[in-house]
């Protein structure tokens, strides 16, 4: 997994009209934790971060005020929920070799069994254990052939090594839902209108 190198300050104003002010500048208010520190306050480049956070788990480097560099991971971001721009950042101090707790994209590659059977994601991410600096973008899981009533648990998923399960082992991630009948049965659809209604 790539670093990507972010410049950010810290930032002694706080509140709305503070965050409005951050944000008319095109920057983005965060907040640095973790290792028993002080919460420390920072100002970040908007477009940088946008787009370091397109790959999820990413590993920030921060030169703070030129003086001081830390590694970091986003542990919430905060987006407006019309325009999509960033609002806020959480970020967690990491070290190198710590291991943290993190959710990984789940991807399903290949074809399910002719049928016109469904794919249900039950899980879209995974939570797992790894070390900060070696956390995997997402792991690929093949449904090639997979027929109706067919499902993946968290436990036929292949991690990259030093990477661990931290979800139950028998937890479902991925299952194949048959092909739904074009009709329903006489009868049954009253039954759904009036749950409709209720």
């Amino acid at each position: 997994m790539s670093e990507v190198k972010i410049s950010a300050a810290t930032r002694s104003e706080f509140g709305k009209g503070a965050a409005r002010r951050i944000r008319r500048d095109n920057k983005v208010p965060g907040v640095l934790y973790g290792h028993g520190t002080d919460p420390l306050h920072l100002t970040l480049p908007g477009h940088e971060l946008l787009l370091a956070l397109r790959t999820p788990n990413v590993l920030i480097s921060l030169d703070i005020d030129g003086k001081s560099n830390e590694l970091a991971i986003p542990k919430s971001v905060q987006r407006d929920p019309l325009k999509g721009f960033l609002e806020h950042v959480d970020l967690l101090l990491v070290k190198r070799g710590e291991k943290v707790n993190v959710e990984i994209p789940v991807v399903a590659e290949g074809e399910l069994a002719p049928g016109g059977n469904l794919l249900e994601h039950v899980l879209s991410s995974l939570p797992v254990e790894a070390e900060a600096t070696h956390i995997p973008e997402q792991v690929t899981v093949s449904v090639e052939g997979l027929e109706a009533g067919a499902s993946i648990h968290a436990k036929d998923i292949t991690l990259p090594s030093g990477v661990s399960l931290a979800v139950d082992e028998d937890a479902v991630v991925l299952q194949v839902l048959a092909a739904q009948a074009e009709e329903a049965p006489e009868g049954e659809e009253g039954e759904g209108e009036e749950a409709a209604e209720a």
